[in-house]
């Protein structure tokens, strides 16, 4: 049979230590195993009866595999001691064979149970820890690199994440930035009314928004949808091993793949947080015209008056650093996808967890850092 059909081999070595082995080759696909079920359970057969430490199985001929052919060849294994196989597939075949196992009894309290959990968490957040460090540093070697070479910076991939992510998002994220403007410049009116401060809510809607709001709604915003984006292109990458062609064909993956999307979110959100001021803004105006009678004219007048310059700055500032954490920890999840679908889909919702928890997170920072500032 041509090489596009899984096939199944037998050997008997009588005077070897391991007397049979089994060889396994082609694609082991739904396409490659049509037409071929009857041949491969006829080689099964042959091994009945043989105790598995006979039995050696060499898995390193197949070229393509998936669900079908995994749950084929985990069948096979159950119980097998010797296996040779390719790094590509060995974790599919891993899943499928437990996916396989039949459910154990319940087991019995075990008081040390929430301790354990509580170490595998902590060993998950250093390893993570780990590659997220490996990870930087080599986008700083590469940065550098790529200083030197300015003729192999990736300028299109940069172009299209900047575009992706900024110009693209600008109309969700001003439409949010209108309405919690409206929201915040309601409810501080309601408020600021009761004493006849009707002017501060110029204070309070101009420091919130440049400072703190505009900043936080762009990358929230970002986390979900570039992020999201991000994680799943590196993950299907991943699935398809598109990743790892590249490395064979010597192209650095971070260079290629990672550090553009990073810079270019990095620099895009910035605009987009500032765009998503004017517009919070404008809908601050708008209520505090309709509710508090402050002219639009006075609104603009006075809001320079009333908002330091460098809280505009701060926040622009914010959204950059905000930025890079977002595509980074994107990019970190989306190298971390295994070759299946159910790690993609995880991947992807673990990435805007985290990423939005790291901005919360950077924005307390910040808070701390800067509460002198302004």
């Amino acid at each position: 049979m041509p090489d596009t059909f899984a096939s199944l081999s037998v050997e008997r070595l009588p005077h070897e230590p391991v007397p049979v082995r089994v060889r396994a080759s082609g694609r082991w696909t739904f396409a490659g195993l049509k037409g071929r079920e009857r041949a491969i359970a006829r080689a099964l057969t042959e091994l009945r009866g043989t105790p598995a430490a006979q039995v050696a199985w060499d898995l390193r001929g197949v070229l393509e595999l998936d669900d079908a052919g995994a749950v084929w060849l985990a069948q096979a294994l159950a119980g097998a001691a010797r296996v040779e196989v390719a790094p590509r597939h060995a974790e599919m075949l891993r899943q499928v064979s437990e996916g396989m196992l039949v459910p154990a009894a319940p087991q019995r309290f075990d008081p040390l149970r929430p301790l354990e959990a509580l170490g595998r968490g902590v060993w998950a957040f250093f390893a993570h820890l780990r590659d997220a460090v490996a990870l930087l540093g080599t986008l700083v070697v590469d940065a550098a690199a790529l200083a030197r070479r300015p003729r192999d910076i990736p300028w299109r991939e940069f172009s299209a994440g900047v575009y992706r992510a900024g110009v693209t998002a600008l109309p969700v994220t001003m439409l949010v930035g209108f309405l919690v403007g409206v929201v915040l410049t309601y409810l501080s009116a309601l408020q600021l009314r009761r004493f006849g401060a009707d002017l501060l809510v110029i204070n309070i809607v101009g420091v919130g928004v440049l400072r703190e709001l505009g900043p936080m709604l762009a990358s929230i915003i970002a986390a979900g949808r570039s992020g999201s984006a991000l994680t799943a292109q590196l993950g299907v990458m991943r699935v398809t091993e598109e990743v790892d062609a590249l490395a064979v064909m010597g192209i650095p993956v971070t260079a290629r793949l990672v550090l553009p999307r990073v810079v270019a979110l990095a620099l895009a959100l910035p605009l987009v947080a500032f765009c998503t001021d004017l517009a919070a803004l404008a809908g601050a105006m708008l209520v505090a015209h309709a509710t508090l009678d402050i002219a639009p004219a006075a609104f603009l007048e006075a809001l320079p008056r009333a908002v330091d310059a460098v809280n505009f700055w701060i926040g622009i500032g914010k959204s950059a650093a905000f930025g890079f954490a977002v595509a980074f920890v994107a990019c970190h999840y989306g190298l971390r996808v295994l070759p299946n679908t159910d790690s993609l889909a995880v991947g992807v919702t673990r990435s805007v967890v985290a990423a939005i928890t790291c901005v919360i997170v950077l924005d307390a920072a910040f808070a701390v850092l800067l509460r002198d500032v302004g």
